[in-house]
This record gives C-alpha cells, sequence and structure tokens, in this order.
C-alpha cells in the first residue's frame, strides 16, 4: 500500500508536462490574437476598397 502512496504522490509533484501545455496555450493565443487581426484588417480594407470604388467614375 506504501507502494501506490509513494507512487501516487510522485505523480501529483511531477511536471514534466506542464512545458508543453504551457506553450500550447501560448500558441493558441497567438493564433487567436492573429485570426482576429487579420479579420479586423480584412473589413477595414474592404471598407478602404469599397469607398475608393464609389468615389471612382466609370469610364
Amino acid at each position: 500500500m506504501k507502494v501506490i502512496a509513494k507512487k501516487f504522490q510522485e505523480f501529483l509533484a511531477d511536471e514534466h508536462g506542464g512545458n508543453a501545455i504551457e506553450y500550447g496555450l501560448l500558441a493558441a493565443l497567438i493564433a487567436l490574437v492573429m485570426a482576429v487581426g487579420a479579420t479586423t484588417l480584412g473589413t477595414a480594407l474592404s471598407t478602404l476598397f469599397g469607398a475608393v470604388a464609389t468615389k471612382t467614375k466609370a469610364p
């Protein structure tokens, strides 16, 4: 029984995979920020080109 308790304590104290989880969360956050930025930039460019097209007269 002591062996099982010791192994369980070692398992709880092990932080070996913690870095991978942190890097994964960081990568997900960066991807989210990039997606929001690209969407915002795309909307702004679409509005700008629409305004230019409206002001441009057809030949």
